[in-house]
């Protein structure tokens, strides 16, 4: 387990491997433990990091306002404190969303991106993440959190089909407060990047579930179109957490984008 201390608390990652550095970003609710078979395979030709948002997993949790912005400054932080001059950052979800925003406010020191099921607008999150981003639901299902991790629990597999999700969300809800889990989904169903990324000229590798029912799978016409160099890779077994239900295939690809040069779909 290692830390940095920033500006806004303790910041908890997790490291694996030799090589280029990579850093992985987690999506809402969860942590950086959705990437530990990601980073044993990538860690044979990599650096891999895989970071805590504030708010989330191990990380810091007395903030008052926990919105993808701030995550953009963690992730600049982050580099900076270990000197980390340039890398790619591979995101899911809201991570591949802070991904891109990272991108446009660092420049060159971000080389590839890599988004794994990731908003381009928030009103491409499902219904009922959109319904979580109310401040009177969000304090509602706090109010009952025991019942609530239940069902969350209970309806995981309609989510993920990886027999190990339904105590993955569970572990990584526990470790969440009031604050972190509504600031945050609020502010990313309000996000609009289709202006801001159209100056992006870094590669970018976006991959998508066609099962996805947390985040439209249609963001991947989108992302094209913002950014034209843009290589989709659509995952026809897949919902919303591609690497752990095809996890092979999304490995592969992300390795392969990450560190060639020349880039070819298969």
């Amino acid at each position: 387990m290692s830390s940095i201390t920033t500006d806004k608390g303790l910041l908890h990652y997790e490291v694996f491997g030799k090589g280029k550095p990579v850093i992985f970003l987690h999506g809402w609710l969860g942590s950086w433990g959705l990437w530990q078979q990601t980073m044993e395979f990538l860690g044979k030709t990599n650096r891999t990091y895989a970071l805590d948002f504030w708010g989330f997993g191990e990380s810091e949790d007395k903030l008052t306002t926990y919105n993808v912005h701030d995550f953009v400054e963690l992730v600049e932080q982050f580099m900076n404190h270990l000197g980390i001059q340039q890398a790619p950052l591979v995101g899911h979800s809201m991570g591949g969303t802070v991904s891109l925003m990272a991108a446009k406010k660092l420049g060159s020191r971000i080389s590839k991106v890599v988004v794994i099921g990731s908003p381009i607008k928030g009103s491409s999150l499902s219904p009922a993440l959109k319904f979580a981003g109310n401040k009177f639901v969000a304090e509602r299902l706090f109010q009952f959190f025991g019942l609530f991790r239940r069902v969350l629990k209970k309806v995981s597999p309609l989510i993920c089909n990886h027999p190990d999700f339904p105590e993955i969300i569970d572990n990584d809800l526990s470790k969440t407060n009031l604050e972190s889990f509504l600031n945050s989904i609020r502010s990313l169903k309000q996000i609009d990047l289709s202006q801001d990324l159209k100056m992006l000229k870094i590669p970018v590798l976006g991959l998508y579930g066609n099962r996805d029912n947390i985040v439209s799978p249609a963001q991947n016409v989108l992302l094209q179109q913002v950014i034209p160099q843009a290589k989709i890779k659509m995952f026809p077994k897949s919902g919303h957490f591609i690497m752990l239900e095809e996890p092979e295939l999304c490995m592969q690809q992300i390795k392969k984008f990450i560190n060639e040069e020349i880039y070819i779909l298969e």
